[in-house]
């Protein structure tokens, strides 16, 4: 989250829901897609121990300046290491993109929904808590918590000291990080988390709902009352504190983040997005309705309450109304691809369906279940993927390539319905010989 933009097929993928990095890009945490560029600002492997040693110590005056004392920054950086794996991370650029149903089947699924419903049962007294207090519904709070971390599931490995340290001090956006750096360092002079808990993703991101360290310092709240704003120990800290950077950044209670519509026949949308922003009167006069047929204006809604129109797959695909709440779940990663997975796993969990439009493929994309089995298929056909855990990394994806090239497809490595069908197929005319 409000770290860099998340874009399906970005340049930065700063995302520490790993989860989304690995399925989504079909990077491994130890290598990198077959169709990658690796981009490099700085020699390689000339930046050792002395040279990171003299960057951290020319920083140090700045840090203090941040508020960091000397004897913080001596303390945390006099024995600190670089990670040069995270200077791959930040040079990693795709040379795919990624379907938004691909996306979106990854994140939102059966599954998801499942675990997040139990979620909200388990944790049920502070969730109502952190919703009434910050006017957040209790499932877009939890369903960042799911995109973000997999309910807390995967939040990252990386010590967050020496992978921003790196950052700081090699690579491009070193301003960026430096800040981060410095209120990580904030962070543990306060005592709220201790050194061995503030690991996260090699951008920086950490705890249950992903927030960078200055995002930290700015709406991390303490609601379980017990001093500390903990966002990795502590789910009401964590929840809490979500729901506070949704309000903060202009939640509106009450009303809806969006809904999907159904255009008129011939209705051209040249020129509408989500920032294009026109009242619910307007879309009236044009004859939307919503996709089930009902009406526009239901609920807590006015004909002069502004909405845009959001076709992230063109007009053949689900279209969406969406009013200022998308922004605000926008502005915890901004990338529409990532809030519309936020506002549908919500609505999936308060009972809602999937999207009643189609997406325009042919080849729809596979759940993280459907992913798994893909990956058993592989395994007892001999490849050598690893665990199948759902996520496509490297292995898997060449892999699919071999077996897409013996069935004569587009050999994409991508983990699609028709592969899988085609898979499923041959598995059972195996199991009948």
């Amino acid at each position: 989250m409000r770290r860099f933009s998340f874009l399906v097929g970005s340049l930065f993928l700063a995302t520490t829901h790993t989860q989304a990095e690995l399925i989504i890009n079909g990077m491994s945490d130890t290598g990198k897609s077959n169709n990658t560029t690796i981009i490099s600002n700085s020699p390689p492997d000339t930046f050792g121990q002395d040279q990171f040693q003299q960057c951290l110590a020319n920083l140090r005056s700045q840090a203090q300046a941040s508020g960091v004392s000397a004897e913080t920054y001596n303390h945390y950086t006099q024995h600190l290491t670089p990670d040069r794996s995270v200077l791959e991370k930040l040079n990693y650029q795709p040379e795919f993109s990624t379907p938004i149903w691909d996306y979106l089947s990854g994140l939102v699924d059966d599954e998801r929904v499942k675990q997040g419903q139990q979620k909200i049962a388990q944790y049920h007294d502070v969730l109502n808590r952190a919703s009434q207090v910050y006017g957040v519904p209790v499932e877009t709070i939890v369903a960042v918590w799911g995109v973000e971390s997999n309910y807390g599931d995967i939040s990252g490995k990386y010590p967050l000291l020496q992978a921003l340290g790196t950052l700081s001090c090699e690579g491009r956006r070193q301003s960026y990080f430096r800040g981060e750096f410095f209120a990580a360092m904030r962070i543990l002079q306060r005592g709220d988390l201790t050194l061995d808990q503030l690991k996260g993703s090699w951008a920086g991101a950490f705890g249950h709902t992903q927030f960078m360290p200055l995002t930290y310092e700015r709406l991390a709240v303490d609601f379980d009352g017990d001093g500390r704003r903990d966002l990795v120990s502590s789910v009401p800290d964590a929840l809490a504190s979500t729901a506070n950077f949704l309000k903060k950044a202009g939640w509106q209670t009450g009303l809806p983040w969006g809904f999907e519509v159904k255009l008129p026949a011939g209705m051209s949308i040249a020129g509408e997005s989500r920032r294009n922003k026109k009242p619910l009167s307007y879309w009236l006069s044009r004859g939307l309705v919503r996709a089930d047929g009902s009406a526009l204006i239901q609920g807590n809604l006015t004909e002069t309450i502004s909405a845009g129109l959001m076709a992230p797959a063109g007009a053949n695909g689900p279209v969406f109304l969406v009013f200022k709440n998308f922004d605000a779940i926008y502005g915890y990663n901004a990338a529409e691809s990532y809030a519309l997975a936020i506002a549908h796993l919500s609505d999936r969990l308060q009972g809602r369906g999937e999207f009643k439009t189609a997406w325009p493929t042919d080849d729809a994309g596979t759940s993280r279940a459907e992913r798994r089995e893909i990956q058993q298929i592989l395994l007892s056909k001999g490849y050598d993927i690893g665990e199948a855990d759902g996520l496509i990394g490297d292995k898997t994806r060449q892999a699919i390539q071999q077996e897409q090239q013996r069935l004569g497809f587009a050999a994409t490595g991508r983990a699609g319905q028709k592969i899988l069908q085609a898979l499923r197929q041959r598995q059972a005319f195996k199991m009948m010989q």
